[in-house]
Formats: C-alpha cells, structure tokens, sequence
C-alpha cells in the first residue's frame, strides 16, 4: 500500500498510467492487482495485492483491498490485473463490484499480458483492439520523468525484498565476532553500574542515546558504521528506552532509510526486530510503502510478537496513510506512544 509522494508526473492515457504504476509501488508487478485511487485528476494512492489462487474466491481479498482504498479520501480509482486472462479477469471484476458498491467511480479495467493492455470497460477497436495495445514502459515519457526525477523501479518484488535481505559471507563473521564483543561490553557496562537498577538502567540509556545519537550523525554525513558500531546500537536498541530514543529521532528522511537499512543487513537475526521495524517506519513515513512491507515481513518472520512490528503491520494494512501519523511519535514511558506537534512533509502528487 504505497502513498504517491512522489514528484508529479502528466498522466494522459492508460499507457501513460501502466508506465507510472512501477514508480508508484516500487516496483514492477507480476501476477497482481492493483487498485490506482484518485481524487480529483491527482493519483494519490497505489496498492497492490498478488492474484488469488486458482480456484480461490477473489471477493474477500477484493473487498480489503477497496476497503484500504475507502481510506484515503478518494474518489476513482483505476483497477490493473498483471497476468494471464484466467487469473486476471474474475479478480479484476471482483473489485470493481467491491469499488462500486463503495461508491468509488471506476474509471477503468485494465488486464496486462505479456506487453500488452487490454481494457475491460472500453469496446471501441479503434482505441482498444481485440489483440491487446503493445506498450513499452522503458520507452515511455512517464518512465523518462520518473527516472529523470530520481525515481526507482525495480525488476520485481523479489528485488525488493533482496534489498532489506541479510548480508552473508565474510560481513556475516565479521559482525558475528563484533556482536560477541559488544554483548561484552554490555555486560561490563551493566555490571560497573549493578549498585542499583536505577543505576544501571540509566547507564545502558546513555551509552544508547550516544550510540543513536553517534549512527544519525554519522549517515548525515555520508559516512557508513564501523562492524563494531552497528553491533553496538543493536545491542542497545534491544532496550525499549534506547529504540524508543531512536524512533523518536526518526523520520523519512533519506538518510534514515539508508541508516536503518544498513543496520537491518549487518545485525545479527536475533537482533534485526528494532532496526527493521525502524527502517519500515521510516520507509513509511516517505511514502515508500513497499520497502516498509518487506521490512516488517522480514522481522515478523523471525520475531512474530515484536509489539511495534506488530503496530507498524496493523497500520500498514489497514491502509493508514503516513500523513495520519504526522506528530508520532512521543514517548513518554517505554511502549507508550502519544501525538506530539512536529513538522510536516509535504505531499506531492503525480
């Protein structure tokens, strides 16, 4: 489910609108549906869902689909299968009905088959013939602006998910050995403070504030975390009052995404539920909707019962958009979030 913050793009046709559905979700689909939403002439919303089994009925997942879309305040959207005619067509009808009956104005039906459109609305062979319209999104003006702007497209979700997978072979043992030291360090800086709970508590808090505080300063300014820096912090980040600090300094910014990224690759498996579910707020917060899914796909597959995955998974789903969460998040007591007042983004349409 992907806001469209993005840099406006002129959207004058269905090819038009085919070559701009990979910049709005990340990547381009295979064997989905996917549900444009507009308001007005603006496009401000994308979500995607994979085709139903065969054989499957379509009307539930169509119905969370609209259901997500009835969310953002729109009021037309255009409705996409990617795939063969026998998977697409009774899934594309699916929500279309459900769209109706939500009082959405579908504007059109569209199925896409090896390089070719077919429309399901339009009967005209003059603008759409029986055999389908070719169409090339690489060659399209709309791919050309989406790339010139500094938009990415990837070849697939699998490409997707590759970029928040862990990293293997001599970074792996190097981070290995690194977590074994830092959970040393950890222990000696719990044990030096063991007077008292108190004590050691705040203790733990300022080594990771000044760890949190360390990896933000350093992404800002291009620079990348040593093995022992990135074990650290997650270390840390295991406590609720070091990744709440962390969430709380958050945001979308493209260096945040970046940091948590980097240290989402490099942690340990047990120690990715912080930094991961961090890269998804921030992904989510800029609008890359897609990249915050296989964040949290990624953590909940090993860590099912992290509360703010858990969250993160719930809003994602339910179709929030992140302009919903302007304000979030303030931490008062660990685990406890309220709205507070901070800047907003802007957001731009295509």
């Amino acid at each position: 489910m992907t806001p469209t913050d993005r840099p406006r793009l002129a959207v004058r046709s269905p090819a038009d609108l085919l070559a701009a559905v990979p910049y709005l979700l990340g990547f381009h689909p295979a064997d989905s549906v996917v549900v444009v939403a507009f308001r007005g002439r603006r496009v401000v919303f994308a979500a995607r869902a994979d085709l139903p089994e065969p054989g499957t009925d379509p009307r539930p997942a169509a119905r969370h689909l609209v259901e997500v879309v009835g969310r953002q305040e729109t009021d037309s959207a255009t409705v996409i299968g990617y795939g063969p005619a026998a998977r697409v067509t009774t899934v594309v009808d699916a929500v279309g009905e459900a769209l109706d009956t939500a009082g959405t104005l579908v504007l059109d039906a569209l199925r896409v088959t090896d390089g070719r459109w077919w429309s399901y609305l339009c009967a005209e062979p003059e603008c759409c013939p029986a055999d389908g319209t070719p169409y090339d999104p690489v060659t399209s003006e709309v791919s050309a602006a989406a790339v010139f702007a500094g938009q990415v497209a990837l070849p697939d979700r699998a490409a997707l998910t590759a970029q928040v997978s862990a990293l293997d072979g001599p970074v792996r043992v190097a981070m290995r050995r690194a977590t074994a030291r830092a959970r040393g360090r950890l222990g000696a800086l719990t044990e030096e403070a063991s007077e008292t709970v108190l004590a050691g508590g705040r203790s733990v808090r300022s080594a990771g504030v000044a760890a949190v505080r360390t990896a933000f300063r350093r992404h800002r300014r291009g620079e990348r975390l040593t093995d022992d820096e990135v074990a650290w912090l997650t270390v840390l980040l295991t406590r609720l009052p070091v990744r709440d600090h962390a969430w709380e300094r958050t945001d979308g910014r493209d260096t945040d995404i970046s940091l948590w990224t980097d240290v989402l690759r490099r942690a340990e498996p047990e120690l990715i539920a912080a930094p991961g579910s961090l890269l998804a707020f921030a992904a989510w917060r800029a609008g890359h909707g897609a990249l915050a899914v296989v964040a949290l796909e990624r953590v909940l597959a090993t860590h099912p019962g992290y509360s703010l995955a858990v969250l993160l998974d719930d809003l994602l789903r339910g179709g929030l958009p992140p302009s919903a969460l302007d304000g979030w998040p303030q931490v008062g007591l660990p685990g406890v979030v309220r709205r507070r007042s901070r800047r907003r983004f802007s957001r731009r349409h295509i």
